[in-house]
């Protein structure tokens, strides 16, 4: 069953996300470690930026999935990239995301737990869709349960596998406009 998450909850999980950046920051000023400060800023303007162009996006079950997935899910942490202008492409908000979901739960149980996997996803706008980039690095124990997975047939969902190893995964993902 999927969590439902209320206003309070968001709030507490973005002050705490606020708070730990705002401690980096204070920590290497005390050190005197000046670039570094600018370094982190430069890093919290650029995630910033991103959660703005994503939540402009118009699917809200996909934007709302990624948002909360770092709070929600700890065996690998989430970051993404947007290349899409405001509104530019509309596609089916429920498959994505259905298929996010579902691919975030497979590689939850497939990766080694507590190490440092990381799975950055990239969206382009393309003329007649959506292309996203997911990719994936850190400890894969479990490479049948990904192979399954990927092999089940998701229309619209075009993927394309980039690369597939023990410690790294690839997928090129095309979803058609509606």
């Amino acid at each position: 069953m999927e969590k439902q998450w209320d206003i309070i909850e968001v709030l507490r999980h973005s002050r705490h996300d606020w708070m730990n950046k705002l401690q980096l920051i204070k920590g290497n000023i005390d050190l005197n470690r000046i670039d570094r400060v600018k370094a982190v800023i430069d890093e919290i303007i650029i995630e910033a930026q991103n959660e703005t162009k994503l939540s402009n996006l118009p699917m809200p079950g996909f934007v709302s999935l990624l948002l909360k997935t770092n709070w929600e899910n700890p065996s690998f942490e989430l970051e993404y990239e947007v290349f899409v202008e405001k509104g530019t492409v509309k596609i089916d908000d429920e498959i994505l995301t259905n298929w996010t979901k579902q691919f975030f739960l497979c590689l939850h149980n497939a990766i080694e737990a507590f190490q440092e996997n990381h799975l950055s996803i990239t969206i382009e706008s393309q003329l007649n869709g959506l292309r996203f980039f997911f990719d994936f690095s850190g400890i894969i124990r479990n490479k049948e349960l990904i192979e399954t997975f990927l092999a089940e047939e998701r229309i619209p969902l075009d993927l394309t596998v980039k690369e597939f190893s023990q410690n790294e995964l690839a997928l090129e993902v095309f979803m058609p406009a509606v």
